[in-house]
């Protein structure tokens, strides 16, 4: 019988949903915390630390559309509940590892499974959420998210301040076992509309992404006019169009490139891409800028930037449930403004010796537009396309933000590099203050674009809606 007959709560599909992709989101933040521990116990070097972080990040992000499409092509569902499944194996892996090179191949797997899980677990809430409440399912998927974002300084901060490492990969272990039982009795299965695979597209696709990524996870130490970066962006242009010229006449391409006719989708792409920019950019920064100004524990600062980003659990599902009466787009341009209005505020405010009492209200205005902004981006971009289409959607979605906060990363750290250090207070707040100024740019360019998503475009699974493979004709 399907799981639709017999009434599954919402909330308990948006739990099968949530979990396996806040363990995800979480694991994606926390190593970042714990790299001094990780190069005491296993005696790392600056190469190896920088591979624990690195090696999930390029086999997670070069791989997200090929988990979105294998999802379509045998189910959503059933590749879902695999990703799990790999993800908390090679997380009992990393828990296990005793040298650098055992955990950087146990971080790689790590990434193989979050491909198949972060775009999945979107794509099958949209298709178990009723439409009339779908973009409210949304909002709390995306309270969920934000709490991953929220917590991982704190986790990787209790770690660091004298708990074993290994907790950060073996509490996904117990996750991961609910989790896979619980995707089968709270999940319906579904399926795209591909009826093959494009094996070519999706070897282009990875392999386009990974030079991508590399070029931008090693711009700002390798230098961004070294051969080797320039190397890699020329490779990521020439695949990437290749793959391009490719799913022009592919006949069950990985990403319909019909999409991007679509206003909504392609600016909404573009919004996540800024947001995701300032988010993980200033986040990176400021919770190092909370270490050094005065001095604080890792745990200390990560608590302190709770007020951040503990924000979107609050405001997202609110901004998710007026999603469909205000209109994503304005819900977005908020968000990013008041996120840029709190980078602002942050960055005047940042001295050598500022209290965090002059920090807590910019750190609460940012977090509140970051809830604003991520609750609509996914109920915009699912909406814009039809069901066939959401996995691919969902891909191309999470593969942007991904792009985004890598990018952000990189390019804040080289702004911070030319005019600061981190050899003590006032050297750290040299550079924060142009790095921090470059994010709240590319913000506030991102609730620019906002603004031109079209208010209320038609669903494209309504009665009489084009497909989703053609422009939307939606005014703004």
């Amino acid at each position: 019988m399907p799981i639709s007959d017999r009434k599954v709560p919402l909330l308990l599909s948006i739990t099968a949903c949530g979990l396996p992709m806040f363990m995800v989101a979480l694991d994606n933040l926390v190593v970042s915390t714990a790299l001094r521990t990780l190069a005491v116990d296993l005696r790392a070097g600056t190469q190896d630390l920088q591979w624990f972080v690195n090696a999930y990040v390029l086999s997670f992000s070069c791989l997200l559309l090929t988990g979105a499409a294998l999802g379509d092509r045998f189910g959503r569902r059933r590749v879902f509940a695999l990703g799990i499944a790999v993800f908390t194996l090679a997380s009992a892996a990393c828990g296990l590892a005793h040298t650098s090179t055992g955990l950087i191949a146990a971080r790689t797997v790590q990434g193989f499974g979050a491909a198949a899980v972060m775009p999945l677990s979107l794509t099958l809430l949209s298709h178990a959420a009723p439409e009339k409440v779908r973009s409210l399912a949304l909002g709390l998927w995306g309270a969920v998210s934000g709490l991953a974002i929220a917590l991982g300084p704190v986790v990787g901060g209790a770690v660091v301040d004298g708990l074993a490492w290994q907790w950060i990969f073996w509490i996904n272990v117990p996750v991961g076992l609910l989790a896979v039982p619980l995707v089968f009795r709270a999940l319906d299965e579904s399926r795209g509309s591909r009826a093959g695979l494009d094996l070519t597209g999706m070897v282009l696709a990875a392999a386009g992404l990974l030079a991508l990524v590399w070029g931008i996870v090693n711009g700002g130490t390798d230098g961004w006019t070294s051969p080797g970066i320039l190397a890699a962006f020329a490779a990521a242009a020439l695949l990437l169009a290749l793959f391009a010229g490719w799913e022009r006449r592919a006949a069950h391409p990985v990403l319909p490139l019909g999409l991007y006719r679509i206003r909504a989708f392609t600016l909404t792409n573009a919004v996540s891409a800024a947001m995701y920019f300032g988010v993980f950019g200033s986040i990176f920064f400021l919770a190092q800028y909370l270490q050094i100004a005065p001095f604080r524990t890792p745990l200390q600062a990560g608590l302190l930037t709770l007020a951040w980003t503990l924000m979107p659990m609050v405001i997202a599902p609110l901004a998710g449930a007026l999603t469909d009466r205000v209109g994503g787009g304005r819900l977005m341009a908020l968000g990013l403004f008041l996120q840029a209005a709190g980078l602002a505020w942050l960055n005047l405010a940042a001295t050598a010796d500022t209290p965090y009492s002059r920090l807590v209200g910019a750190m609460l205005l940012a977090g509140t537009g970051m809830g604003f902004a991520i609750a609509p981006t996914a109920a915009v971009v699912l909406g814009a396309v039809g069901p066939e289409h959401r996995g691919a959607a969902s891909g191309a979605n999470t593969t942007v933000r991904e792009i985004g906060g890598a990018l952000g990363i990189a390019v804040l750290s080289s702004v911070f590099l030319a005019h600061g250090s981190t050899a003590g207070p006032a050297e750290f707040v040299r550079g924060l203050h142009p790095a921090v100024w470059t994010g709240t740019a590319v913000v506030l360019l991102g609730a620019v674009c906002a603004l031109f998503i079209p208010r209320a475009p038609r669903p494209a699974d309504a009665p009489g809606a084009r497909p989703a493979a053609e422009p939307a004709a939606a005014a703004p």
